[in-house]
């Protein structure tokens, strides 16, 4: 359920929009940084990224393996848990499914832990994770997107909270069931729909 309470009127631009904005949230224009922590210093010859858990074959990429992969560019808008909504941007990198062929998955793995820079984590379901429109984006609207923002890659899974789509990613743990990650495990929610609102799990 959401917080019908906090309804404000939308303004001029966001009513042309509305079908587009999820509840409770509103327009920006700029991207706004958020984030908990330090932006992380990053050294693309040592920087790698994990493919564990229950997979067959744990695998271990570096940045040129990464860059090297296919990649696609996606239109899509974003959704924060903060409230904020970013319409109409591109969104550059390589499709999440080109690096799911790099690994078997093993029969009970059911949800993926992402892992990024300074411990921090967030957990998706393989329905959420598989999407065709997720990616580990590096360039956003033809530009490569700031450190602050993620760089040299950030997960985009744009049809959830954009908590989920997490900054300076460094691997995949793929998980026999559930389990909160950072923000999750200070009562965030476990899914993040946000035109279900799941902004928090006692919703």
């Amino acid at each position: 359920m959401g917080f019908n309470f906090l309804r404000r009127q939308l303004n001029e631009r966001e009513r042309a929009v509305a079908e587009r904005l999820p509840p409770g949230q509103y327009l920006t224009e700029k991207w706004p940084v958020l984030h908990y922590g330090s932006v992380p210093k990053v050294d693309l010859a040592t920087w790698t990224f994990t493919l564990d858990g229950l997979v067959v074959e744990p695998r271990t990429l570096t940045y040129d393996h990464v860059k090297a992969l296919p990649r696609k560019t996606v239109a899509s808008d974003v959704h924060c848990v903060t409230r904020w909504s970013l319409l109409d941007s591109t969104w550059e990198g390589v499709p999440v499914s080109e690096v799911m062929k790099l690994v078997e998955l093993k029969p009970e793995a059911t949800h993926v832990m992402v892992h990024g820079e300074h411990g921090y984590t967030t957990n998706l379901s393989l329905d959420d994770f598989l999407r065709d429109e997720n990616m580990l984006v590096d360039t956003r609207n033809g530009e490569p997107i700031p450190a602050e923002h993620g760089w040299p890659l950030r997960l985009f899974v744009p049809h959830l909270y954009f908590w989920k789509s997490a900054k300076w990613v460094r691997g995949f743990e793929f998980m026999a069931g559930d389990r909160p990650g950072f923000w999750e495990q200070y009562g965030y929610h476990m899914r993040g729909d946000p035109w279900a609102e799941e902004r928090y799990g006692w919703q």
